[in-house]
Formats: structure tokens, C-alpha cells, sequence
């Protein structure tokens, strides 16, 4: 059963597509089915540029355990450059 679960957050940042890096504008993160992940639900994550069209796109689908350990680690490295005084 589709979850129909998808939220939309502005970002600002860079992604590398199929002939070159491009400006990321959104994000799209959904929990739904994945395309290519074996699995029946993923937690799914687009970086787009909609004004660039179809081309400027990074999807990625990652398991649930895949997601929490992505989150743990940026959660991480953020809170390290934080304390080093990077940020």
C-alpha cells in the first residue's frame, strides 16, 4: 500500500548529474516504494533544480536502517565542525 508520505524542503547546495554538477534548489523525501531498492517501502530522497528540467535530479532510496544511520552520521559530523568552531 502506497503511504503517500512526501514532504519538500528548500536547500541550498550542489548535485552531480549525468554530464555535470548542477545548483540543488529542493529536496523531495518521501516513504513510499522505492523504484529500484528490492525493498516495499524506502525512505526516498530526490535532490532537484525543477528550473533545469528533468536532468537535474539526484534520487536515492535507502532501508530504514540505511536512513537512521545517515541521519546519526551527518548529526554527527555537524556536531563536530560545530565544536571545532567550523560553524
Amino acid at each position: 500500500m502506497c503511504t503517500m508520505i512526501c514532504h519538500r524542503a528548500p536547500i541550498s547546495g550542489n548535485g552531480k548529474g549525468r554530464n555535470d554538477w548542477f545548483p540543488l534548489r529542493h529536496a523531495n523525501v518521501s516513504y513510499d516504494h522505492p523504484f529500484s531498492l528490492p525493498d516495499e517501502h524506502a525512505l526516498n530522497i530526490d535532490f532537484v533544480n525543477e528550473s533545469q528540467g528533468p536532468g537535474a535530479r539526484v534520487a536515492v532510496e535507502l532501508s530504514v536502517e540505511a536512513a537512521r544511520a545517515l541521519v546519526a552520521t551527518i548529526q554527527s559530523v555537524l556536531a563536530e565542525a560545530e565544536a571545532g568552531g567550523y560553524l
